[in-house]
């Protein structure tokens, strides 16, 4: 990939072409995670292949590509989310072929759309994406403190709403009393 980063920095567009497409299921799922719509992230994914295009030579070490680029795409994605919050409210309907995701996938979805955009990023990043909690505060331009402790929100989060979606099991306690009267019963 360094040598493609290289090639790519010497305006070669083929190997531009193959980065942004070995990058572009990673990107989408950020793209996605944010602006919950295939157009828009098609949009932002678009919008950053050609800042990055324009843009490569201010990247300082083509080692962080990855993380340099996810900044770009999270900027374009903030971008378009504030564009389209401006304007009216559209009716949503569910995409095709959301019945065939599986149990776990939309349990997943539904968790990341109830957390709050900042903690969603960062979620996205650090679990999905693979990224460490160094690179997510470089990307983010955040403090790595800060970084964690939104994931550790965004845990305890997903953890209240497991419990809460989950009834309580009733544990009885057998004591003389009731070890008597099931006796009785029997």
């Amino acid at each position: 990939m360094d040598i493609l980063i290289r090639q790519a920095r010497k305006r070669d567009k083929e190997a531009f072409g193959q980065l942004i497409r070995m990058h572009t299921p990673s990107m989408y799922k950020v793209a996605k995670a944010i602006l919950k719509n295939d157009e828009d992230a098609a949009d932002a994914i678009q919008e950053t292949a050609l800042t990055c295009w324009e843009k490569l030579g201010t990247l300082k070490k083509d080692k962080y590509f990855k993380t340099w680029m996810t900044r770009i795409l999270i900027n374009h994605c903030n971008q378009i989310y504030r564009q389209r919050s401006r304007m009216v409210s559209e009716v949503v309907l569910p995409e095709e072929g959301a019945a065939e995701e599986s149990y776990a996938a939309v349990e997943w979805k539904e968790f990341l759309q109830c957390l709050e955009e900042k903690y969603r990023v960062v979620t996205i990043l650090y679990y999905v994406e693979g990224f460490k909690i160094r690179e997510i505060a470089e990307i983010l331009e955040v403090n790595e403190k800060t970084i964690s402790g939104r994931l550790a929100t965004a845990r305890d989060r997903m953890e209240m709403q497991y419990t809460r979606e989950r009834p309580q099991a009733v544990i009885y306690q057998l004591n003389e009393k009731n070890l008597k009267r099931k006796e009785m019963l029997l």
